[in-house]
């Protein structure tokens, strides 16, 4: 099912039972507004992360094994409502460079076999292109940038498909430090060097993972807007993952764009911790900078962290440092399905947010800094 289509069709093809209260619908087993429905439907939906699977046993089935991805599977992506995914995931160590190229040239392999339903995203024109047909578009990047051993390299993966790198992931590499590290350092010469390649060839400069000097450094150096595609708010959570004011009105200042997670750690350090506390991220970015550097980058596949295999989970969890401060669960239930963007549109409406500004923060504000990065 596409969103290109018109409202009497697409409410035709998905509401599962009759109205049953005044502006509301029953869609895909869940009730929400006419207005948020309308609102997805009208907007260009754009998830800047959220990996296709959180689980590596999974992860490498689907790159071996393409049509082990079912159309159960697929119709979880189409009743999300989320036209474009950036699929990234934080690649490392001695081995980062051919773990990079497997990654990349298993995306390629996973979408050409996929090509009538999901489309790979190289440009703004491939999104609305992917929307227009109604596939599922999605956007190969990185979450950290060790497989640029030269600056030359920025340009070969740019060939390959790769559009996003964040600098670094949690720890320090050759461009700069990541947020756990021990020592707050900025960013390298040869960093300088690999954003200015960066910014050459048309690939987004990512900070989400940084620490606050790297952060502060990549808006500095950098002639493009820096992007921090899934992040929270330090005002909020002294977590050292989310990042301060001041990274974020410097960011605003050069046009880029934020998109708040659903992580529950990241989005509060204590229980309770709700839907409405990852719309008080929204409301304090919108407050600080305005509605237009707001977007979505939820940090989850479609179906949580939560859902993991718990051998799985319980791996991810012990390569971090304690500073991550995991808890009992890592997502926050309301936030944490196929439909979830449903679900957040619905807390914003709650928020007071115009349609305009909705559209915006749904992908209508990457879409358009991404038109200025991928030329």
């Amino acid at each position: 099912m596409s969103f290109a289509v018109d409202r009497r069709h697409f409410l035709r093809a998905a509401v599962a039972a009759p109205m049953i209260l005044l502006g509301r619908v029953r869609l895909f087993g869940a009730e929400y507004s006419t207005r948020a429905v309308d609102v997805m439907k009208s907007s260009t939906v754009i998830d800047m992360l959220s990996p296709i699977t959180l689980s590596s046993v999974r992860m490498t089935q689907l790159m071996a094994k393409p049509a082990s991805f079912t159309a159960a599977n697929l119709a979880d992506y189409r009743a999300s409502g989320i036209n474009a995914f950036h699929v990234a995931l934080g690649l490392g160590g001695p081995e980062a460079y051919q773990n990079t190229l497997q990654f990349v040239a298993g995306w390629d392999g996973f979408l050409a076999h996929h090509s009538e339903t999901m489309k790979r995203i190289d440009s703004v024109a491939d999104i609305d292109a992917a929307r227009a047909a109604g596939k599922i578009g999605f956007i190969i990047g990185l979450q950290n940038s060790e497989h640029f051993r030269t600056p030359a390299d920025v340009d070969f993966f740019y060939s390959l498909g790769q559009r996003v790198s964040q600098l670094t992931y949690n720890a320090r590499n050759m461009i700069g430090n990541g947020s756990t590290e021990r020592r707050d350092d900025g960013l390298s010469d040869f960093g300088v060097a690999i954003v200015s390649r960066m910014n050459g060839v048309g690939m987004v400069v990512d900070v989400s993972h940084c620490g606050d000097r790297t952060t502060l450094d990549a808006f500095e150096a950098s002639r493009k807007p820096v992007l921090i595609t899934h992040g929270n708010c330090r005002a909020l959570n002294p977590h050292p993952r989310c990042k301060t004011d001041e990274a974020i009105r410097k960011m605003a200042a050069q046009g880029g764009v934020m998109g708040i997670t659903g992580v529950r750690m990241f989005v509060k350090g204590s229980e309770p911790t709700t839907v409405e506390d990852v719309l008080d991220h929204f409301d304090h970015v919108k407050k600080l900078v305005g509605p237009e550097f707001l977007g979505v980058g939820s940090d989850i596949d479609l179906y949580g962290y939560d859902a993991m295999p718990a051998n799985e989970r319980a791996a991810l969890h012990a390569n971090y440092k304690s500073s991550y401060a995991f808890r009992e669960k890592d997502d926050i239930e309301a936030i944490s399905h196929p439909r979830r963007m449903f679900d957040l549109t619905e807390g914003l409406i709650r928020r007071g947010y115009t349609d305009a500004e909705m559209h915006g923060i749904l992908g209508g504000n990457f879409h358009r800094v991404l038109g200025r990065i991928w030329v």
